[in-house]
C-alpha cells in the first residue's frame, strides 16, 4: 500500500511539473481563478509582507544588536530562556555609580555621578518594562498571526494549486484520449478532480475572506504598542526632569 501511494505521488508530481512547464511556455490551457479570488490572494500576500516587515522592524527597535536578536531567536526555538544580558543603559548607570562612589559622593562631581547613574538605571528598568509590554502588545500577536493564520492559508493555497494542476493535466489527457475506455476513465477523473478543486477553492476563499478580521485585531495591537511607548517616554521625561532639578540644586 505504501509503495503504491509512493508511486502515485511521484506520478502526480511529474504530471504537475509537466503541466506547470507547458503553461509557462504557453503550450497548455489552465483554469483561471475569478477576479474576486485573485484580489483576495493579492490581499493575503500584502498582509503577510506588511506583517513580516512590521515584526522585523519592531524587533530591531526593541533589540538594535542583530547578533543579540539571532541569539534570542535561537533560544526561543530551542525553548530556552533568553539570556539576561545588561542593557547599554544599565552598563552606563553602573559605570557612573561606580565612578561616583570611588570619587566620593561628598564631592559635587562625585554626587552628580551617583545621581545620574541612579537615574540611568531607572531608565534602564523603564526600557525593560517597555520591551516586555511591546512584545506582549504587538510582537507576539503578529508572530502568532504569521505562524497560525498565514501558515494555514499558504498550506491551503498550495493544496488548491496542486488540485488545479491535476485538474488541468487531466483535462489535457481527456483531449488526447481517442479510445472509449481511456476517454471514459479520463472523464471520470476530470469529474472527480473538478469536485475536489471546487471544494478546496471554497475552503481557501473562506480563509482569505476571514483575513479582514485580523486587521481589527492588529489595530488593537498597534494602539496598545503606542500606549506602552507613550508611557515609556513620559516616565523617562519625568525622570530626567527630576534629575535636572537635583543637579541644579547642587
Amino acid at each position: 500500500m505504501n509503495f503504491k501511494k509512493f508511486t502515485e505521488d511521484i506520478s502526480a508530481s511529474f504530471n504537475r511539473a509537466v503541466q506547470f512547464t507547458e503553461e509557462k511556455l504557453g503550450q497548455a490551457e489552465r483554469t483561471e481563478y475569478d477576479a474576486d479570488f485573485e484580489n483576495l490572494l493579492n490581499a493575503a500576500d500584502q498582509a503577510q509582507n506588511w506583517t513580516e516587515r512590521i515584526v522585523a522592524s519592531t524587533e530591531a527597535v526593541l533589540e538594535p544588536n542583530p547578533a543579540h536578536r539571532v541569539e534570542d531567536m535561537m533560544c526561543e526555538k530551542l525553548e530556552r530562556g533568553k539570556r539576561d544580558r545588561p542593557t547599554p543603559l544599565e552598563e552606563l548607570g553602573t559605570a557612573l555609580l561606580t565612578s561616583g562612589n570611588e570619587l566620593g559622593p561628598g564631592s559635587e562631581y562625585g554626587n552628580s555621578l551617583v545621581k545620574v547613574g541612579q537615574t540611568e538605571q531607572r531608565l534602564a528598568q523603564l526600557e525593560r518594562d517597555f520591551i516586555f509590554a511591546a512584545n506582549a502588545a504587538m510582537l507576539r500577536p503578529m508572530r502568532q498571526f504569521l505562524a497560525g493564520d498565514m501558515k494555514t492559508i499558504q498550506r491551503e493555497r498550495r493544496t488548491l494549486e496542486n488540485l488545479r494542476l491535476d485538474l488541468d493535466s487531466a483535462k489535457a489527457r481527456l483531449k488526447r484520449a481517442k479510445q472509449d475506455p481511456a476517454k471514459k476513465a479520463a472523464e471520470e477523473e476530470c469529474e472527480r478532480l473538478q469536485a475536489e478543486f471546487e471544494k478546496q477553492l471554497e475552503v481557501t476563499r473562506l480563509l482569505l475572506e476571514g483575513l479582514e478580521s485580523s486587521h481589527s485585531h492588529h489595530l488593537r495591537c498597534l494602539n496598545e504598542f503606542v500606549d506602552a511607548q507613550m508611557q515609556y517616554y513620559a516616565e523617562g521625561f519625568n525622570r530626567m526632569q527630576e534629575l535636572q532639578r537635583q543637579l541644579g540644586s547642587l
